[in-house]
């Protein structure tokens, strides 16, 4: 199955165990733009930092989750540079005008033809498919 992953997606599912099951899981082909990609590298580490203050783990413990998410997704993702998908913008832009902020993950999965993960209900109605992580396990444990 192949999917354009959102940034939420992976800050979220790449600090849980089942997130990093998902998203090794051999069915699916996940594809990220460059610019959520960088986003995604910002947010996770801010939260990261963030579960450290509040005591969730250690700093030492932090840093290695950290790069232990960043590794396991630069070897899952396929990370697609802005110039396959940056002529798909103006029409991107308009199939989410609730966040046209997120247009590259709309306008990759308009050139691949792909899916999105997301659990962003800005991306419903967008004309593509849209998968929340809820839905993919289920669907996942069905073709199972």
């Amino acid at each position: 199955m192949r999917l354009v992953v959102d940034t939420n997606i992976l800050v979220s599912e790449l600090t849980r165990k089942r997130g990093r099951e998902l998203i090794i899981h051999p069915t699916l082909e996940l594809y990220i733009a460059q610019m959520a990609w960088e986003e995604t590298c910002h947010e996770l580490g801010k939260r990261i930092e963030k579960m450290v203050r509040k005591e969730v783990f250690s700093q030492v413990a932090g840093q290695n989750l950290l790069s232990d998410a960043i590794t396991l997704a630069e070897s899952k993702l396929i990370i697609v540079p802005h110039e396959i998908y940056a002529s798909w913008e103006t029409i991107a832009r308009l199939r989410i005008p609730r966040d046209p902020n997120d247009w590259f993950t709309v306008a990759l999965a308009l050139v691949l033809p792909a899916g999105i993960w997301t659990n962003d209900g800005d991306f419903l109605g967008c004309g593509l498919p849209t998968w929340t992580t809820e839905t993919l396990i289920s669907h996942l444990s069905l073709s199972n």
